[in-house]
């Protein structure tokens, strides 16, 4: 197999499974979340893990794919980059949320996130539509994420 073609697998999948590996390293399901008042239509813990799992492997193939598709060493580099951004930004709502026990915070975190989600697919779509399908997904899922943080936000607030 050519290094140009086996390159960006290795790569993509290490960094899916360092961010999966970091963000599931500082969720913490303890005493603090459980006694967070949630809605109605909040899902069993164990969802989570298993869409997650499910969403890292799209992310994995996304970033592969339009590493490959990029016509240009300028656009590689910036499908890395936003990658990489999201991977910061993934973490980092963990990091607010979990470990500083902040929804509030991690709430307006989770917007750049979404953002940074979409900024990928749009960059991505440019050269890759089924690199920017793979990735809805992910948009929807953070979509969802994000609306459960706001009403853990509503039902909990203050938070500090």
């Amino acid at each position: 197999m050519k290094p140009t073609i086996i390159i960006p697998v290795i790569v993509a999948t290490v960094a899916a499974l360092c961010v999966a590996a970091l963000g599931a390293t500082v969720t913490d399901l303890g005493p603090w979340y459980q006694g967070l008042a949630k809605p109605a239509w909040n899902p069993p813990d164990v969802v989570f893990p298993m869409g997650w799992t499910l969403i890292y492997a799209l992310i994995t193939v996304a970033g592969i794919t339009a590493w490959r598709a990029a016509r240009t060493a300028a656009q590689a580099e910036w499908v890395i980059g936003l990658f990489a951004l999201n991977g910061f930004l993934n973490i980092s709502w963990s990091i607010l949320f979990f470990r500083f026990q902040r929804p509030d915070w991690a709430f307006y975190e989770v917007i750049a996130l979404w953002l940074s989600i979409v900024a990928m697919i749009v960059f991505c779509g440019r050269f890759s539509k089924s690199a920017a399908a793979l990735l809805v997904p992910y948009l929807v899922w953070v979509g969802f994420a994000a609306a459960l943080n706001w009403s853990v936000v509503q039902l909990n607030a203050p938070f500090g």
